[in-house]
This record gives structure tokens, C-alpha cells and sequence, in this order.
């Protein structure tokens, strides 16, 4: 357990885009995955739609994986693990209503233990395993989910009558907060905001239709920060693994670009970074130089004026 500074790190796209069916939730999410990644070929969708994913093959040839009853949360993440391993770089999950409230759902699942509230005991550890699942990824991950008109019933007197209440999402309360970014389509008209923005992308900014664009600038936003360190992937003490890319360096060029990418690291490590600078200039037969803590370099050696 060690107290450090905060730092930005490059991170993986956790994107879900909701509204009612026939708002355009699919073509959405594939502009926005085209616009983060400009290759098809490394772009799936699992598609619990019926197939509807391949109604936008037009727009290019990227994978699907068609997932029919039961949307149980262990298809869903064989599936992802599916795309994982072919080396999909962003993977579509559309849509995720059905994990929920599909045939083999999580809801038909707790319903089958007795529907009652004790019976979440069961069912809500299968929830959160999907969810991991999607979380945990190396992947970028775009899903969507439905959105259904919801009714308050009004008791006045003896009268109760029936009053719209907004759209409620068809998927777990609280699932967007997972999420980087959260978007809803608003009309039919295909006019977007958000509803969760951890990126300020989107936040307070007027309602937008979602284009390839939208996904350049998400992605952007992504690549911002600094590289994904061993210590996240590994969950290893950082210090440590950077002896180790320290000591497997081929040349003083990459040595000094790992040692600028980790300013936060150079005085600490600074003896090991000059020793192994000085074991690759000696194989180059090149004069030794020492590391300044600009990044650059000076030389060691005494110089005589004559």
C-alpha cells in the first residue's frame, strides 16, 4: 500500500447508449465504434436483437456473434471472451436489456428461486460477474439498452387514474453510474445527450446527433492520459516493474523514452537508468553520458581545453 500522486492514465472506453427501440441505439453505437477504432475488421457486435446488427452491414465488414435464449450473464461473457481472444479491439453489446429481463435473464432466474427478496442473494452475484465482465475488459466496450414509458398511478379520493412518468431503462438501476459515459436518444429524430460524463465531453453541452466524429473525440479523450502501467495490468508495485523494462531496454533511445514517460520515477530509479545507459553505450562503443532530470542527456567524461 503506497500514498502516490494522482495521474490520468490511458484508459478503456466503458460507453452505454439508451432509448426506446427504433431511436437508432444500433447504427449509434457502430459510428461511434468506427470513430474510435477506423477498422471494421476489429469491431463486433453480439447481437441479442434478432440480427438486427446486420441490417447496417453497409457501413462495413465487421464481426458479429448472434446470442439467442437463454441471455443468461454466462453466454454474454463467453461471448466477450470470443471477441477478447480474435483480437477485437471494440466489442458492442446490443443489447444488454436482455441479461435482465430476456428469457434466462437475471429477473427470470431469481423469479425461478421463489421471487423473493432473499432469493437477490443468488441472483445478484450473477449480475455482478456479467458486469465484471464488461468492466474487466481490454477492450473498448460499447452496449445498449432499452428504454420503456413508465406510470405513476394517482390516488385522488376514490378515483385512481394513470399518469406517464418518464422513461425507465429496461437493465438493473444504477448501471449507467458504471459507465465512463452514459447517452440517451431522445426522440426519433436521433438527437442524443448524456446522462453520465465522466469525460465533460458532453456535459451541459447542447443536444447532439451521434456521428463518427463523436467516437474521434471520445477516443481522444482516452489516448489523454499516460500509458497503462504493469502495476494496473499486473496489479505489481510499479517501481518494480520498471527495473524490469529498465533491464530489458535494447537501445539509449528507448531507455530514455521510458524514463521521460515516468518523471515521477527518475530520481528514485535514477542509478539504474544510468547503469544500464552506460552498459548499452559500452556495446555501441559510444562515449558513456549520464541523465540530467530534463530527460536529456550530458556527458561524463572531463574535457580538456588545449
Amino acid at each position: 500500500m503506497q500514498l502516490q500522486t494522482a495521474e490520468r492514465q490511458k484508459v478503456k472506453l466503458r460507453l452505454n447508449i439508451a432509448s426506446p427501440s427504433g431511436f437508432g441505439k444500433s447504427y449509434s453505437a457502430l459510428l461511434i465504434a468506427y470513430g474510435i477504432c477506423p477498422d471494421w475488421a476489429k469491431i463486433a457486435v453480439i447481437d441479442t436483437e434478432n440480427g438486427s446488427a446486420s441490417l447496417y452491414a453497409h457501413l462495413g465488414h465487421f464481426k458479429t456473434i448472434r446470442l439467442d435464449p437463454p441471455y443468461t450473464p454466462d453466454r454474454y461473457i463467453q461471448a466477450i471472451k470470443i471477441c477478447e481472444q480474435a483480437g477485437i479491439e471494440i466489442i458492442i453489446v446490443d443489447s444488454i436489456t436482455h441479461v435482465w429481463q430476456g428469457s434466462g435473464g437475471i429477473l427470470e432466474y431469481q423469479n425461478s428461486l421463489g421471487g423473493r427478496y432473499q432469493d437477490w442473494a443468488k441472483a445478484t452475484p450473477l449480475y455482478q460477474k456479467w458486469l465484471n465482465a464488461i468492466l474487466q475488459s481490454q477492450c473498448h466496450i460499447i452496449t445498449t439498452n432499452r428504454k420503456k414509458q413508465s406510470y405513476n398511478m394517482i390516488t385522488d379520493g376514490n378515483k385512481t387514474r394513470v399518469e406517464k412518468a418518464g422513461l425507465d431503462d429496461e437493465i438493473r438501476g444504477g448501471y449507467e453510474y458504471e459507465m465512463t459515459i452514459a447517452l440517451e436518444i431522445i426522440n426519433d429524430k436521433h438527437l442524443a445527450k448524456s446522462s453520465k460524463d465522466r469525460t465533460g465531453l458532453f456535459t451541459d453541452k447542447p443536444e447532439f446527433i451521434i456521428t463518427v466524429e463523436t467516437g474521434k473525440k471520445i477516443i481522444d479523450w482516452c489516448n489523454s492520459g499516460m500509458p497503462i502501467s504493469d502495476r494496473v495490468k499486473n496489479n505489481m508495485d510499479l517501481s518494480e516493474q520498471l527495473l524490469t523494462r529498465i533491464e530489458s531496454c535494447k537501445s539509449v533511445s528507448e531507455l530514455i523514452k521510458l524514463y521521460q514517460d515516468y518523471p515521477q520515477y527518475q530520481e528514485p530509479l535514477l542509478s539504474h537508468f544510468t547503469t544500464r545507459k552506460l552498459l548499452l553505450e559500452s556495446k555501441s562503443i559510444i562515449q558513456p553520458k549520464n541523465f540530467s532530470k530534463n530527460g536529456t542527456s550530458v556527458n561524463t567524461t572531463n574535457h580538456r581545453s588545449g
